[in-house]
């Protein structure tokens, strides 16, 4: 059963098609880093993520509080690598306004990637039921109560960095995990934990703006954090985080800190990307030219005269849709300095 799954389903061919890059299994239902993140919480270092107390945290500390039926998971890396590497040539260019955007919401073709790799994993998981039919399975992204970092920590894809960014060897960080739940023991044998590459290295720490790394603890203060304030608040509350004025244009989320990597800069040197494609969806052309390529007085005058039920018209199912209008006129406004 196991080499038949290894064979058609899990073979690069068939998981390339998705875009990911690579995969692990693990058995182990209960997270290494628990409680790490329970003391991170408990210290209110999570900020306005309210959505991470509670019983959402509590459940988080075994996948069997949420899959009971679990044996084993398939955690799968996601790559956006090529759209971040092609963003930051474009954002050098002419053409770029200086406004930038985290380069996930344009890596799965401007569509929200929870929509698109929930699709994905739901595909794959029935691949798996047709070759073994008792297999029960649930799919986990960064919406289910589970540690998804450490369940890919536990797949031995690799460590956690100092930004508290997963890190692998071979992709470096850009790339979103996303994980198969299974009813049974799909794993080979229990892989081995990943070593920490990091070293002395500070470079993400150094270079984060707001200082919102935490290098003692590999942790986020999160209300200090560009991606939380520019994603996360949705209304302009008259405070953004202290150092923010030294960011590079960031209006929704931000790469700063994973851009200094020497991770990703390796892998930008090792892997040939074909920068000369033109496949741009819809989605990813509306946010590029409205955001990123005018002027920003253009852009400022559009948000102000759309209506909000007009903007999540013009971006539904896209990332940004989140924030909203409100919260991308707040961010806009902070670096045209028009308030």
């Amino acid at each position: 059963m196991k080499d038949k799954i290894l064979d058609e389903v899990l073979n690069s061919k068939n998981l390339s098609q998705y875009g990911i890059v690579d995969w692990g299994i693990t058995s182990v239902s209960r997270p290494i880093t628990w409680k790490y993140y329970f003391n991170w919480v408990n210290k209110g270092l999570n900020g306005i993520l309210k959505y991470l107390e509670g019983d959402r945290r509590d459940k988080r500390e075994d996948i069997k509080n949420y899959f009971p039926e679990f044996e084993s998971a398939i955690v799968f890396q996601f790559s956006y690598a090529k759209k971040k590497f092609e963003l930051d040539k474009f954002y050098q260019s002419e053409k770029s306004n200086g406004l930038k955007i985290a380069s996930y919401v344009l890596g799965f073709d401007g569509i929200d990637y929870h929509y698109n790799l929930r699709d994905s994993l739901n595909e794959i998981g029935n691949q798996l039921k047709e070759i073994d039919p008792d297999l029960n399975f649930k799919f986990s992204l960064d919406t289910q109560p589970i540690l998804e970092r450490d369940l890919a920590y536990r797949a031995g894809l690799g460590w956690f960095g100092k930004n508290s960014m997963f890190i692998s060897k071979k992709e470096g960080s850009f790339f979103i995990l996303g994980s198969l739940l299974l009813s049974k023991d799909y794993s080979f044998s229990e892989p081995k934990i990943e070593t920490d590459h990091c070293g002395q290295c500070t470079r993400c720490a150094d270079s984060c703006p707001t200082n919102a790394i935490d290098l003692d603890t590999r942790t986020l203060i999160s209300n200090k954090c560009i991606s939380t304030y520019t994603i996360e608040q949705f209304k302009d509350l008259g405070e953004a985080p202290q150092g923010m004025e030294n960011s590079n244009g960031e209006i929704f989320g931000c790469d700063i800190c994973q851009e200094v990597c020497p991770w990703n800069k390796r892998l930008l040197r090792v892997r040939e990307f074909d920068f000369n494609a033109t496949d741009i969806s819809e989605k990813e052309k509306h946010i590029r030219e409205f955001f990123l390529q005018r002027p920003l007085e253009d852009v400022l005058e559009d948000l102000k005269s759309l209506s909000n039920r007009g903007f999540q018209r013009l971006f539904k199912s896209t990332p940004i849709e989140r924030t909203g209008r409100v919260g991308l006129l707040k961010n806009i406004r902070f670096f045209s300095g028009k308030r």
